[in-house]
């Protein structure tokens, strides 16, 4: 069931969101070569619980960490471990969830250590921009079929995959609501948008072959092929004036980290 927030529900949920993209800009800040996925999630969590939030991941169905932190051709879900150590060349997905006064805020972005080669900027400049154009179709009115198909659109023409095996979904009190929120689709189909629903848009695009599959830890997810992925994501309030992206801050906008 979809549970569509208020104004009043929806405006409480901008501090969340703005607290987990805050933390989602001092995990990237800390990217860099030498770096452990492990220091960066207990900065994380350090700081979210410092701004009187929870760390959103932390338990969830037994996952171990506080941030999803996915090197390379792993998709989404990788755990932060000392043992994993950023290099340069790498481009590492990190994903913040910060739950605060009850409400849940889910962004991810993709970040560079060091330079990246041609084919990786393209990938990620794309996932990006397939994040805009999705969320571009959150409007009152449209069908989810109308995101997915931006964001398959835009990728495919460019040459690359769309995973379908994971997708967006609502968000509220809990991090996974209703509705299931594809970033592949054909438009007009789908559920209505309506006034009050709060999605999380996440595309995950990889540079080669859509299909994936998960490591024995029972988490982290990889593409088939071995080549690398990228993933971008807000949580977006479907308004009567347009998508509100609630994962944004003062630091800056929301599509430039």
């Amino acid at each position: 069931m979809i549970k569509l927030k208020s104004p009043q529900q929806i405006e409480q949920m901008r501090a969340a969101g703005a607290l987990s993209k805050a933390a989602l800009r001092l995990a990237g800040s800390m990217v860099s070569a030498g770096m452990s996925t492990y220091d960066i999630d207990r900065a994380v969590e350090s700081f979210i619980r410092s701004h009187d939030g929870t760390p959103t991941f932390k338990g969830y169905g037994g996952f171990p960490g506080s941030i999803c932190v996915s090197v390379n051709d792993q998709v989404v879900h990788g755990i932060p471990s000392p043992s994993t150590v950023l290099k340069d060349g790498d481009i590492v997905s990190i994903d913040t969830g910060a739950t605060y006064n009850g409400w849940v805020g889910d962004n991810a972005w993709t970040f560079f250590v060091g330079e990246p080669d041609e084919a990786t900027l393209a990938l990620c400049e794309v996932t990006r921009d397939c994040l805009k154009a999705g969320i571009e179709q959150a409007v009152v009115g449209n069908r989810l079929g109308d995101i997915g198909a931006a964001i398959q659109t835009l990728a495919e023409d460019n040459g690359f995959g769309v995973v379908r095996d994971y997708v967006g979904h609502g968000v509220g009190r809990k991090m996974h609501e209703d509705p299931e929120v594809r970033n592949y689709g054909k438009k007009g189909r789908g559920v209505k948008l309506q006034a009050g629903m709060v999605i999380a848009i996440e595309p995950m695009i990889t540079m080669g072959t859509y299909e994936c599959r998960t490591l024995g830890n029972g988490w982290t997810v990889v593409t088939a092929d071995g080549l690398p992925a990228a993933h971008y994501e807000n949580t977006v309030a479907i308004t009567l004036d347009g998508p509100l992206v609630l994962t944004a801050d003062d630091s800056g906008p929301w599509c430039d980290l």
